[in-house]
């Protein structure tokens, strides 16, 4: 029967036999998938398929600049957070919450599974369910603690710039921090979350007493936190190419400079041509962030005022 598994399901087989045996330990790192993919002859996605099975059993986790790890040994004994009797955890639902939130930012949504964080936290994974209705409820409550994690000022700055600039750029260090959190806000179908609607609140009242229409200001408020979740969701991608890799984002075009060379002089693309020649560029998801920010608050800056340089600091 084993011959007949799929490819991906046999070589996770392996791997979780050599946990099993001790040949690889907790915090060892498990071949990448790109290896994967030279010593076993699959394809890059039945690769990362290994990864996500194993991740999902809780066997491996992804750690930032580590790669894909050998997940720690679990225990169940008496230890911290258990209640003074030593006869189970103090559990509660912050606690859950903040387990996965930990589960996600090592190793992404994919390596949050209620079977994982029980182990974690020592208990059955049914006592789970007294506090969360179940995964998906679990994730929005993460979300939204995330959210929670980039509070916004008591009292706001003055002017609707400042105001946006501000909610833009702490939404934006919530998911620089959190990775996965792009991928759970939606913005076609708002989800009730606390924290979320208290951004949105916020944007509102940056554009209060201006005179714009009601559905502008939806609009306006909207359309800059899709802006900066657009962006974001490029976050994760990055992090994950480069673990798979082990290259960073430059090294990655250093490594590919000779075939994008090769493809621009080989004509059709001129204007492509031409500005590379003219030496490196500073292109990067934080450069990309900091000018379309800009850029867009100039768009709002003519709809508010008439005039692109409304509420502009100097140098910028």
């Amino acid at each position: 029967m084993t011959g007949r598994q799929p490819p991906y399901r046999r070589i996770a087989a392996e791997i979780r036999r050599r946990i099993d045996l001790g040949e690889l330990r907790p915090g060892d790192p498990v071949p990448s998938a790109r290896r994967l993919t030279r010593e076993h002859g699959v394809a890059i996605a039945t690769a990362t398929k290994v990864l996500a099975l194993l991740r999902d059993e809780g066997r491996v986790l992804t750690r930032p600049g580590a790669g894909t790890v050998v997940a720690p040994a679990r225990t169940v004994g008496p230890g911290p957070g258990r209640d003074p009797n030593g006869t189970g955890p103090a559990l509660s639902r912050e606690r859950l919450i903040r387990a996965g939130i930990v589960l996600a930012d090592e190793g992404g949504l994919g390596a949050v599974s209620m079977r994982q964080l029980a182990a974690d936290l020592g208990v059955a994974t049914m006592s789970l369910y007294r506090h969360v209705r179940g995964r998906d409820d679990l994730v929005l409550a993460m979300a939204d603690a995330a959210l929670a994690d980039a509070p916004l000022p008591a009292v706001a700055p003055a002017g609707w710039r400042a105001r946006l600039d501000l909610l833009a750029r702490a939404q934006w260090a919530a998911y620089r921090r959190h990775r996965w959190l792009p991928h759970v806000i939606s913005m076609a179908r708002p989800q009730p979350l606390p924290s979320g609607m208290a951004h949105t609140e916020w944007a509102l009242r940056a554009t209060a007493g201006l005179g714009l229409d009601r559905h502008v200001r939806w609009h306006v408020a909207v359309t800059l936190m899709a802006y900066v979740r657009g962006i974001a969701t490029n976050l994760e991608m990055g992090a994950q190419a480069v673990q798979d890799t082990g290259l960073s984002d430059e090294q990655w075009v250093d490594q590919h400079q000779t075939t994008f060379q090769r493809m621009i002089a080989g004509g059709g693309l001129a204007t492509m041509a031409a500005l590379t020649s003219e030496g490196q560029l500073d292109l990067d998801l934080e450069t990309v962030f900091d000018f379309g920010l800009r850029r867009l608050l100039d768009g709002y800056a003519t709809l508010i005022e008439g005039r692109p340089d409304a509420e502009v600091s100097p140098g910028r």
